[in-house]
């Protein structure tokens, strides 16, 4: 199961390849530039990758010790 925390590598990766692939203003994304809309895109992604990611663990599946006892 160690293998879910690879899409964690996801994002950063993502986000650190548009820059380096295409370092360029053109084409805009949504009106902006390219890298700004490339990273901005790479900040929302973030977020749900992280929620798989934590709703995949095995960890993260039972209850916790404090939660249970009340």
């Amino acid at each position: 199961m160690k293998s879910i925390r690879y899409l964690a590598w996801i994002p950063p990766v993502g986000s650190l390849l548009g820059p380096l692939l295409h370092n360029d203003v053109h084409p805009f994304i949504l009106g902006m530039p390219f890298i700004l809309g490339w990273i901005s895109v790479w900040l929302l992604l973030t977020t749900p990758v992280m929620a798989l990611v934590y709703f995949l663990d095995p960890a993260n599946r039972g209850p916790a010790d404090d939660e249970a006892a009340t």
